[in-house]
């Protein structure tokens, strides 16, 4: 589940090479995730780390994201002794 929406989300990025020559990257749709490098590959690496705190804390806030459901069992959640 986290993974196929993280891969979905990964494959709406957009690259772009800066004047400086370094990496941007960003995923649309998605305010304040995006990520910079010196090389393409490390561009993608921290996007997708930046994703993924994004997604954790969106969920940890209890914050709806779109496309992605999280749904808790209450009862599952209690520690039994």
């Amino acid at each position: 589940m986290l993974t196929e929406f993280i891969s979905k989300k990964l494959k709406n990025a957009r690259y772009k090479i800066l004047k400086d020559g370094s990496y941007f990257g960003e995923i649309t749709g998605i305010k304040g995730v995006w990520a910079s490098a010196k090389n393409l590959e490390d561009c993608r690496r921290d996007l997708q780390e930046v994703l993924e705190d994004w997604l954790l804390l969106k969920v940890r806030d209890g914050e709806q994201i779109p496309g992605f459901a999280v749904k808790f069992n209450r009862r599952e959640l209690v520690k039994h002794a």
